[in-house]
């Protein structure tokens, strides 16, 4: 039985965060593994067919999600969760001495397999966010602690479950963040790094009705906002700046800005300034229309 015992200072800085390089690689490893992932098995059967999981033999089996790093914030996109990987020791890109050729098969594996249900995935994510906020509000740190997950129990000043270290760990005022996810088996403890507090990932509520189908409706979101438009919107899926969004649909930065100017005063899309950089990614009514927009999966 392991156990984090948090502090004032850190019930004070609990936060929540969404991370897609955790749910990219914790979605590879359900690839290899997919009896023990029944729910997801209409995604894993179109990412096979989409491109497969990476050609080394037992690479997804390899990967450690413990050294996946947490996230430093919560609008963080995959590239830049990947580049702060590259710069560790260890972990998920290292240890075969091969770091630039895992963190392009990883993001590879992103762009094939997870990016095109990015909407929907995040959607179900930060609903679970949503509804634990609600509580907070409602009942405090306490209640929320206690019902994160039936494998977790909030005891005193600790959050104890087996699925922790049993060395325990203590943030010493750094916090910690809360990281639902659509892909985890159950709860992990991930270490901090630096100035970065460490976080518990936790499945997510509401994974069951996560490849339910949807209507086809890009077609018509095309029409009703321009190719450009409607390809940016579901750029943001993610968070994104204007430079990476102009790199990835081959837009120039000022095509770009013009049309995010337009998608944010029709409400789809917000901006959030993080260090030197904004980072946009849709809004509600943006999510709304790409979860809309999501291809339908095949039912078995």
């Amino acid at each position: 039985m392991g156990a984090v015992r948090l502090g004032a200072d850190d019930l004070a800085n609990v936060r929540f965060a969404v991370s897609p390089l955790w749910e990219t690689v914790a979605g590879l490893r359900a690839v290899t593994d997919p009896g023990r992932h029944a729910v997801h098995l209409p995604w894993i059967k179109q990412a096979l067919a989409a491109g497969g999981p990476p050609p080394a033999p037992g690479f997804g089996i390899g990967l450690d999600l413990d050294a996946v790093p947490p996230p430093r914030c919560p609008l963080a996109g995959i590239e830049e969760e990947l580049a702060a990987v590259t710069t560790a020791s260890g972990g998920i890109v290292d240890n075969d001495g091969d770091g630039g050729g895992r963190t392009d098969v990883v993001l590879r594996w992103w762009r094939i397999a997870v990016r095109p249900h990015w909407p929907r995935v995040r959607a179900v994510l930060e609903a679970d966010i949503a509804y634990r906020t609600r509580q907070l509000a409602e009942d405090g740190i306490g209640e929320v602690l206690t019902r994160l997950h039936p494998a977790l129990t909030w005891t005193g000043n600790r959050l104890v479950s087996a699925d922790l270290p049993a060395e325990g760990s203590t943030p010493g005022g750094a916090g910690v963040t809360l990281v639902p996810s659509a892909f985890a088996e159950r709860c992990r403890l991930v270490a901090g790094r630096g100035a970065v507090p460490p976080c518990v990932v936790y499945p997510a509520r509401g994974v069951g009705t996560l490849w339910e189908r949807g209507a086809r409706l890009g077609d018509g979101l095309a029409r009703l906002l321009g190719r450009s438009r409607a390809g940016l919107l579901a750029e943001v899926a993610a968070p994104a700046t204007t430079t990476q969004l102009a790199a990835r649909t081959g837009l120039s930065p000022g095509a770009v800005s013009q049309h995010l100017a337009v998608l944010r005063d029709a409400g789809l899309v917000t901006g959030h300034r993080y260090g030197r950089e904004v980072h946009y990614v849709a809004g509600d009514l943006g999510r709304a229309l790409l979860g809309d927009t999501a291809d339908p999966l095949p039912a078995g």
